[in-house]
């Protein structure tokens, strides 16, 4: 009776599927949290750079209600994901040839967003591209956009900040201010 016992192999596919069954749905769970992570990320990209790229083509002046409508649009960029966490900041910045950045005027959008402080003087980082263009035109648009990705599930992807940074040229080549009205 127990040599029979021994021989028996009904139950080895259960017990291998027992044993599997927990890395696979890690794997499945895995794969659609970071498919929906990248996606996230994708437009947290786009929405910094439609940002920056919509304030570069203003001329001269920007209202805040239109401001605040390029703010409000990111929502629609953001779908179906919930945007009540998404933070903007929209600044323009004077570039000497030398390399120093003054803020002009930055505006946040969103729970928790804090615009830079005006009139501050930094230097601007390692010559790119963008900062040594930036450096013989005089002006930067910066949009700053920061969003807590919180996953659907949650078993293999915690909550991620992700934040994107863009900066774009003005399409004048001149300061463009903000206020109520222009």
């Amino acid at each position: 009776m127990p040599g029979r016992f021994l021989r028996d192999a009904r139950g080895v596919a259960a017990v291998e599927f027992a044993l599997i069954l927990p890395l696979l749905v890690l794997l499945y769970f895995g794969t659609v949290e970071s498919a929906s992570l990248y996606s996230v990320d994708r437009r947290v990209s786009t929405v910094a750079s439609t940002m920056a790229d919509l304030v570069s083509r203003e001329q001269r002046c920007i209202t805040t209600a239109k401001l605040d409508s390029y703010f409000a649009a990111a929502a629609a960029i953001m779908q179906p994901f919930p945007t009540t966490n998404l933070k903007q900041v929209v600044s323009f910045m004077q570039i000497s040839s030398a390399g120093t950045v003054t803020i002009k005027w930055s505006k946040p959008y969103g729970t928790g967003a804090t615009a830079r402080t005006l009139g501050t003087t930094t230097a601007i980082g390692t010559p790119t591209n963008i900062n040594t263009l930036a450096r013989t035109r005089g002006w930067l648009v910066a949009a700053e956009i920061q969003y807590p990705y919180q996953p659907l599930f949650g078993i293999v992807i915690k909550t991620i900040n992700l934040g994107h940074t863009e900066y774009y040229l003005p399409r004048y080549e001149e300061e463009i201010t903000t206020s109520a009205s222009c």
